[in-house]
């Protein structure tokens, strides 16, 4: 055969291909082409001895998930999408990879407050507005001649019937109900989960933060979250009322996430994680905290009941144990995450936050009073 012929000369610093010389076979072409000061002993690891095609250098691969790490128990679960051919690309200073994160936590929870109170301001101002709108249209109702089977007569008292909690919640719900319908198309799936599935190894370290606060890739996963997110709606925003509720919610969300991404660094146990558990854990602990004598229930067995502080020691005891022992099912820093940030901002953190607000408020209030004006200043 034709490439059998080819030697290879290698120097150590260069190469070059020379033709057959006589039939002689590589080593004896190669020898006699080697310099004698190179074919002594000691220098012989500069002749190359083979013929034939060398093998071309393997590329460094990036970094998979761990073997034995929460990227392996995370493709078992089945709360989680499967992410057997994802590549995750772990940072060589894996603290640097939490600054970006911190920054956008603080950043996004300041936003997130102050477009709450702003919001307060505003429904406040619109309030008389409002119920004299809602008096109009009563009085129109009365006169106008109504309509047997009216769907959408129907849906509005469906609507009026529900509290304010539920009615804030239904929202969250619809979302999340949106994106598990995302997870069911195909060619969506690589974008969902770079976007919705929060991992510290991945490249998209920001937006996921918030948005795999909406996403649930299993059923029973989401229909449980919201199950529990609609039981404690109206208790919640009875506290906080809606506008602070969504704000404690995002930011919930953004900060429990957060604190799963300190506790993969820590660990070394990378993996992607998502749904609402750490948001809606701030819920639950918020409440129980509040109310620590209300009657908690499971859903699967109502005949026992204990009361809500004993529940929140019970879920923190848990999801320490299930931190520290490296229980992968659930996402337990991100449970464990939620859980302290709901206890902390009832016990201070509305006094510290929400009851400060009045100078945004104000500032607020003079940019809406002291617009720019209709034909000011001079040209």
């Amino acid at each position: 055969m034709a490439w059998r012929g080819w030697a290879w000369r290698g120097w150590g610093c260069g190469q070059s291909w020379v033709p057959p010389v006589g039939g002689r076979s590589c080593e004896e072409l190669t020898a006699s082409l080697a310099p004698p000061r190179l074919l002594g002993r000691r220098f012989n690891f500069f002749i190359q001895q083979k013929c034939g095609f060398r093998k071309a250098p393997r590329k460094a691969e990036p970094r998979r998930s761990d073997t034995g790490t929460s990227g392996e128990a995370y493709k078992r679960s089945a709360l989680i999408p499967p992410v057997e051919e994802t590549v995750f690309h772990p940072s060589p200073y894996p603290i640097r990879t939490l600054i970006k994160p911190l920054f956008f936590t603080v950043g996004f929870t300041g936003c997130a407050f102050g477009s709450a109170a702003i919001w307060q301001y505003e429904s406040l101002k619109s309030r008389v507005q409002s119920y004299f709108d809602g008096i109009k249209a009563d009085w129109l109702d009365s006169i106008r001649p109504q309509k047997e089977g009216d769907f959408r007569k129907e849906i509005n008292k469906w609507w009026n019937n529900l509290s304010d909690g539920q009615r804030t919640v239904t929202g969250i719900i619809a979302a999340n109900v949106f994106v598990f319908c995302l997870w069911r198309v195909p060619s969506l799936q690589q974008m969902m989960i770079k976007y919705f599935t929060s991992n510290p190894a991945s490249k998209v370290l920001c937006s996921p933060m918030l948005l795999s606060t909406f996403s649930h890739y299993s059923l029973f996963h989401m229909a449980a979250n919201m199950y529990v997110l609609w039981s404690f709606s109206s208790s919640i925003v009875n506290i906080l009322g809606q506008e602070q509720f969504m704000a404690v919610y995002l930011s919930a969300g953004v900060i429990s996430t957060f604190v799963s991404y300190v506790c993969k660094v820590a660990t070394g146990r990378y993996g992607p994680s998502l749904g609402a558990s750490g948001a809606i854990m701030t819920v639950l602990a918020a409440v129980c905290t509040k109310i620590p004598e209300g009657r908690l229930a499971i859903i699967f067995l109502p005949m026992f009941t204990f009361t809500a502080g004993n529940a929140l020691k019970a879920i923190i005891a848990m999801d320490t144990a299930g931190m520290i022992l490296g229980w992968k099912f659930f996402d337990h820093a991100a449970h464990l995450g939620g859980a302290l940030f709901g206890i902390w901002y009832i016990t201070y953190g509305h006094e510290l936050i929400w009851k400060n607000r009045e100078p945004l408020v104000k500032i607020w209030h003079e940019m809406r009073t002291n617009g720019p004006k209709k034909g000011g200043g001079p040209k």
